[in-house]
This record gives structure tokens, sequence and C-alpha cells, in this order.
């Protein structure tokens, strides 16, 4: 019998898990950390290990990093410049996933990650029109300190070094020649 964690409903269990924590942590910190009129309180935070870890309201109406390609098309909004990108982005990754064998659930699992993280940065963009970022990490007393981030960031950031970082672990099985089966 093949373990829960193996099988190929689990990942899509865990990736609507990511999407509906990465949507419930991102309302909650619109409400928390919102003004009246919906910008960010730049001066409420909660410390959750001292200036090394804080929740904060930040918007991003850029791309990861608050980096711009959507200048590449100055003529797309840009809501729909990455509205198009992730659902190519996740198209490619559908169809990767199905490509995969059931035995590379590793790869699986972080295609999973990915989807669920573009989806949820995704469902922001349409709704809003820009990212709900609430994770500040830094070293006290550095600046610049690392770029706000949320669930959904760290989903695809994981399932990218799982697949970029996975042929390094990973033995590939090798087939065995006739001379090894005794023939």
């Amino acid at each position: 019998m093949k373990s829960f964690f193996r099988t190929s409903l689990f990942p899509w269990i865990l990736g609507l898990g990511i999407l509906l924590l990465d949507q419930a942590t991102k309302h909650w910190a619109r409400i928390r950390f919102s003004l009246p009129d919906g910008n960010p309180d730049y001066f409420k935070s909660i410390r959750v290990v001292g200036d090394w870890i804080q929740l904060r309201l930040v918007y991003n109406k850029g791309a990861a990093f608050g980096m711009k390609p959507q200048s590449i098309l100055p003529f797309l909004s840009p809501t729909l410049f990455y509205a198009l990108f992730s659902c190519a982005a996740m198209a490619f990754l559908i169809v990767y996933y199905r490509k995969l064998s059931e035995k590379e659930y590793f790869s699986r699992f972080a295609v999973v990650l990915i989807l669920a993280g573009a989806l949820g940065n995704l469902t922001d963009r349409l709704r809003f029109h820009r990212v709900t970022d609430l994770i500040d990490v830094g070293i006290p007393g550095t600046y610049p300190r690392w770029p706000t981030f949320n669930v959904a960031d760290s989903s695809v950031c994981i399932g990218m070094a799982i697949l970029l970082l996975m042929p390094f672990f990973v033995k590939k099985s090798s087939p065995t020649s006739p001379a090894q089966n005794g023939g």
C-alpha cells in the first residue's frame, strides 16, 4: 500500500491548504494593518522574533522583489500583464506535471507548491490589482531589509528550490543491462 504522502492526491490537498492559508493571512493583514482608507499603516507591526521577523502590511504592484517587468509591454495594464504571464506559467506547469511519472513525487510536489503560490498571488492581482505582502525579515540594525513577502511567495520559492536542487540529491535508477540480469 502506498504511503498517503506519496499518493497523487496529497500534493493537491497540500496545495489547496497553502492557497487557503495564503489568502487567510493576506486578509488578516489587510484588516489588522490598514488605515481606514485601506492604505497600509506603516507604524503598525507585530514583532514575531524581535527585529528579525515582523508582520506588517505592504502592497506590491510589481513583480517579485518589486521588479516591474511590465515595462517591457507598456501598453498592457500591469494587472493584465501579470494575469497573462501567470496563466501562461501555470499552463506550462500543468503540462509539465502531467508528463512527470507518478514515481517523481518530489517534482510533482514542487510543481504543486509553485502552482499554489502563483494562484494565490494571481488572486490578489485580479481582486486588488496588487499583491498583499506581510512577512518582513531582516537583520536588526541593517538596511535594506529583505523584501516583504507572503505565504504564496514562500511556496513558489520552496517549490523552485526543490526542482532546482533535487537532481543533486535524488539518484536516477539506471537501466539494468542483460549481463546484470544473468542473460
